[in-house]
C-alpha cells in the first residue's frame, strides 16, 4: 500500500493509547527537571552573594571555622571585596586577622602578588603594621619585596620599623626603591621622624642625596617635619663623606 505526500504525515499519526501514555509521563518528568534547574538558578545568585559576604565577614573576624568551611565548598580563597579591592589576604592583615592569614597562606592557588586598587600588596600591608611573623611568611613563600613604586620598604621605613626593613634589606629589597614621585624609603624614614631607621638605611648604603619629583632629599623631609636630630645628622654623615659642602 502506497501513501500520497498528503495523505501521510508522521506528526500527526497518533501512537497507540499505551505509548502514549509512556510519553506524557516522561514529558511530565523532563518539564520538573527544567522546572527544579530554573528555581536552582534563580536562586544561585542569591547564594553566592551569601557566601561573599559570608567570607568578608568571616575574615574580619577572624573567624577561621567559617572560612575553612567556604574555602572546601570551593570559595575562591583570592575573591576580592569591594570596598579597597583588597584581597582576602591582604584583607586579613588589615583587620589583624592573623588565623585566617595563616589559613589562606597554605591554599595552593593563594596570589601573593594580588594589588588593591592603590597598588597595595600583601607584604607591603604587612610591613605597614609592623607584623613581622607576617612579613616572614610572605617572604618565605615567595612574596617579592621589589616592584615599579611604593614597596614594602616605603612601608616599613614610614613606620620606624627597624627589624622589618633589616629583613626586608636582607630579602634583596631594593634600598634606594622610588615610588612614583621618586620618593625613596630614607625620605619616608626622615619624614616620620624615625632616627635609627634613617641611621640604619644610611648604614646600609642609601643614597641620602636623592631628589623626589618635588626638589626634596631626606634632609629637606626632616626639616619640614621639624626632626633637628635628624637634620644634623644626615648633615654630619654627607658632609663626612664629602658629598654635601
Amino acid at each position: 500500500m502506497k501513501f500520497s505526500r498528503s495523505e501521510y504525515n508522521p506528526l500527526s499519526q497518533s501512537l497507540p493509547l499505551e505509548n502514549n501514555s509512556a510519553h506524557a509521563v516522561a514529558r511530565r518528568r523532563v518539564l520538573l527537571v527544567i522546572a527544579a534547574s530554573a528555581l536552582s538558578i534563580a536562586g544561585l545568585p542569591q547564594a553566592v552573594a551569601g557566601a561573599f559576604d559570608d567570607y568578608l565577614h568571616a575574615i574580619k573576624m577572624d573567624d577561621v571555622d567559617t572560612v575553612r568551611t567556604l574555602l572546601r565548598r570551593g570559595f575562591d580563597p583570592n575573591t576580592i571585596e569591594p570596598e579597597r579591592g583588597d584581597s582576602g589576604l591582604i584583607l586579613a592583615l588589615r583587620e589583624n586577622a592573623s588565623k585566617v592569614f595563616s589559613l589562606l597562606m597554605l591554599q595552593p592557588s593563594i596570589n601573593l602578588e594580588a594589588r588593591s586598587r592603590n597598588g597595595d600588596t600583601a607584604l607591603m600591608i604587612a610591613a605597614y603594621k609592623a607584623n613581622k611573623d607576617a612579613v616572614v611568611a610572605l617572604l618565605n613563600k615567595g612574596a617579592e619585596p621589589n616592584r615599579p613604586g611604593w614597596t614594602a620598604l616605603h612601608y616599613a621605613a614610614a613606620v620606624g620599623n627597624n627589624e622589618i626593613v633589616q629583613i626586608l634589606l636582607e630579602a634583596a629589597a631594593y634600598i634606594d626603591a622610588e615610588s612614583p614621585n621618586k620618593t625613596t624609603p630614607i625620605m619616608m624614614a626622615a619624614r616620620g621622624g624615625h632616627i635609627l631607621t634613617v641611621k640604619l638605611l644610611l648604614d646600609e648604603g642609601a643614597d641620602a642625596t636623592i631628589k623626589n619629583e618635588a626638589g626634596m632629599t631626606a634632609i629637606d623631609f626632616a626639616r619640614q617635619g621639624e626632626f633637628k636630630d635628624i637634620v644634623e645628622g644626615l648633615t654630619y654623615r654627607l658632609r663626612k663623606a664629602g658629598k654635601m659642602q
